[in-house]
């Protein structure tokens, strides 16, 4: 952990990372040891690839999003200067809050691509298969889950667009980002699970892309705060104005 006003001050956890395994350098928010700062006592630093006491550990084996890479990064006894502080002091918490912010627009927007590309499979699949001597997507019930699932990924798409619009603006998004990535995170593991049922056995092997999709989805509600945190987020930005 880290004192307060040090110059260099030897850091000793293990954490996980995006990219951790390739990246030259990462940014981390260290707390102080004087847990009467509370938030005010957080800051941030940026460790470098080849620091001492800085390094990449176990690559994890994910559901999905495989192609970016997660991996633990171990601090032992790494020491870290003063010049490699990132703003000023106890201010690590408050600039982290703010990259959220706009970070949950981020995995709104991948939420949203996402549920385009598995929604877009289903489409074209169901103008293939055939079932009863028909396409499927004559049938009510696939017609059903198309509408639903072409109407949730636009109401996502503009929960979104409001939020990175709001943000372009310099405006407060705390409420809005939650608002999207919940949304669009949930409609995304929604429209990935019905593009599976539309292909049907199909669906859960890997010679279509609907399965993939699916476990893609998942960490949107994850990633950036889960969907549980995010409704913690709304409901007390809600709470502050009524």
């Amino acid at each position: 952990m880290l004192p307060a006003r040090a110059r260099a001050s030897a850091l000793n956890d293990q954490w996980h990372r995006k990219s951790g395994g390739f990246a030259d350098c990462g940014l981390h928010a260290v707390a102080s040891n004087d847990r009467s700062k509370q938030s005010k006592g957080i800051t941030a630093f940026i460790f470098e690839k080849g620091m001492k006491g800085f390094t990449p550990s176990k690559k994890e084996n994910k559901l999905g999003l495989r192609a970016s890479e997660t991996a633990s990064v171990v601090f032992a006894d790494c020491v870290v200067p003063d010049e490699n502080r990132l703003g000023e002091e106890g201010m690590g918490f408050v600039n982290a809050m703010e990259i959220l912010d706009g970070g949950r627009i981020s995995i709104a927007a991948l939420a949203v691509g996402i549920a385009q590309g598995a929604y877009e499979s289903a489409l074209r699949y169901s103008g293939e298969r055939q079932q009863f001597g028909k396409l499927i997507r004559e049938f009510q019930a696939i017609q059903f889950k198309l509408a639903d699932m072409a109407t949730q990924i636009d109401a996502a798409r503009l929960l979104m667009y409001r939020a990175a619009w709001m943000k372009d603006q310099g405006k407060k998004t705390t409420k809005e980002s939650s608002m999207a990535k919940l949304f669009a995170g949930e409609m995304s593991v929604r429209v990935c699970e019905e593009a599976i049922q539309i292909h049907g056995g199909y669906g859960y092997t890997k010679d279509y892309p609907a399965e993939k999709y699916w476990r893609d989805s998942k960490l949107c509600t994850i990633g950036e705060g889960t969907s549980e945190i995010q409704r913690i987020i709304i409901a007390r930005e809600i709470l502050k104005q009524a």
